[in-house]
């Protein structure tokens, strides 16, 4: 297990704050959903989240980019 450094998070987790504020959901559940659905590749699952769920388009590829990270590392 990674331990987090200190410090403001970088890269597409310094936007989950303000993905969590404007779409009222915790980041977990936005991966959860990721991780459910049938898509797999980056950019259709980004499509999905901006026509599905009304995600901009900077806060679904940063939802995907940390997800997909973390299922590669998993």
């Amino acid at each position: 297990m990674t331990t987090e450094p200190a410090g403001p998070a970088k890269g597409p987790a310094s936007y989950f704050p303000s993905i969590e504020k404007k779409y009222g959901r915790p980041v977990a559940e936005w991966k959860d959903l990721i991780r459910a659905s049938p898509l797999t590749r980056h950019m259709e699952l980004v499509g999905w989240l901006k026509t599905e769920h009304g995600l901009g388009h900077g806060h679904a590829n940063a939802l995907v980019a940390h997800t997909l990270a973390e299922d590669r590392e998993a």
